[in-house]
């Protein structure tokens, strides 16, 4: 018997309320979250709940076998292109198989229910890490993850593709992944453990009929956080292939200081240094992965502050009366741009207006807008807007 089942827990609630849906084991060698969920679930009832949770094992083959991915990466092919060629594809990947399951599962929840809707995605990283969280750039996305007294990184979807976060985010919900730490450090369920709690009373699901409990939870991540609610922006990412022998240097944590200059790892080609005065991300210490690492540094939150005023007013409306811009797709908040206009315009400029470069080919650049498709109305009744 399988020890693993695609549905850890489902629970409709005798009151009416939002859909909760936590995802765990989209890796496979990734179990804190699985782990976790039942921890936190098994004693949920009805009762307890206004409202529908759901909590969902990603990758079925790959945790059993304790891999990242068997043929590949699950949580790189979640792409509109992607989900429709299962349609009609005669042999499939293990992990288009997992794929198609999923979406018939995401499909399904989001047909039955009327929302608010909220999406976790449960991780844990290979290297040391405090706990954080990761976002696509939206306002909604950033307005209810700032509840959490953990860091938050903005802009993997810049360097990610076909991340299923991202895939959720074109769908116009909430959606947040939480990184509780070091795949096998204890610590990273018992991080897990805090974050399912909080993130139930964040959205309404649950009340905690004692408040020292919340506090318990919340006080854990704030102390394993340190860096509280602060936002930080990816600025650069090191992609790697197997053929590249990546290896990175010993003792390298997530958000921690690098000098411009200082020895990062070595590949094939000789040795890899830091380009930045910054912080490291997320450094790859396993076999399986095409990220070797991330580089990041902390946003200004007057930075945040207008940007959040500039979206509001919808001021990206005139960049498509400039040279060079236009709308590629505005029902899905799509912009067009010649490279020619698009290096004499910064991506701190496009980041302000809410838009994130997804692909490029020869000649344009392809900028995606969060807001246009957030379903900002669902959540404006929410505690948290």
């Amino acid at each position: 018997m399988a020890r693993f089942n695609r549905i850890i827990r489902q629970i409709t609630g005798l009151k009416t309320g939002p859909t909760v849906v936590f995802f765990a084991g989209i890796h496979g060698n990734e179990k804190a979250g699985v782990y976790a969920l039942k921890e936190v679930l098994k004693a949920l009832t009805q009762e307890h709940v206004r409202g529908n949770i759901y909590a969902i094992a990603g990758n079925l083959e790959a945790l059993e076998k304790n891999q990242r991915y068997l043929d590949e990466d699950l949580n790189r092919i979640w792409t509109v292109d992607r989900i429709n060629t299962l349609k009609s594809k005669p042999k499939l990947t293990i992990e288009e198989t997992e794929l198609r399951e999923l979406y018939s599962l995401l499909t399904t929840i989001l047909q039955k229910h009327k929302g608010p809707f909220y999406f976790f995605d449960l991780h844990t990283t290979s290297s040391k890490s405090l706990p954080f969280i990761t976002i696509n750039d939206a306002l909604i996305n950033r307005s209810f993850s700032k509840q959490f007294p953990t860091p938050i990184v903005l802009g993997i979807e810049e360097y990610l593709n076909g991340a299923l976060l991202s895939y959720i985010n074109q769908l116009g919900y909430v959606s947040l992944g939480f990184e509780s730490g070091q795949h096998d450090d204890i610590q990273s369920v018992k991080n897990h453990e805090a974050f399912i709690n909080l993130a139930m009373v964040f959205t309404g699901l649950v009340k905690l009929s004692n408040p020292e409990d919340f506090n318990t939870y919340y006080n854990q991540l704030k102390k394993a956080g340190k860096y509280s609610s602060h936002f930080f922006q990816i600025i650069d990412l090191h992609c790697i292939t197997q053929d590249n022998h990546f290896k990175m240097c010993n003792g390298f944590d997530s958000f921690q200081n690098i000098r411009k200059g200082e020895k990062l790892a070595s590949h094939s080609q000789g040795i890899i240094t830091s380009k930045y005065n910054a912080k490291i991300f997320m450094p790859l210490y396993q076999q399986k992965g095409s990220e070797g690492f991330f580089i990041i540094r902390s946003i200004n939150a007057n930075f945040l502050k207008l940007s959040a005023w500039l979206r509001f007013l919808k001021a990206d409306g005139v960049l498509s009366l400039l040279p060079g811009i236009s709308w590629h797709n505005k029902e899905k908040g799509v912009l067009k741009v010649n490279l020619k206009v698009a290096k004499f315009m910064t991506k701190p400029i496009f980041h302000l207006l809410g838009y994130r470069s997804k692909q490029t080919d020869a000649t344009h650049l392809l900028l995606y807008n969060r807001e246009r498709v957030a379903k900002t109305k669902m959540y404006k009744g929410e505690g948290w807007y």
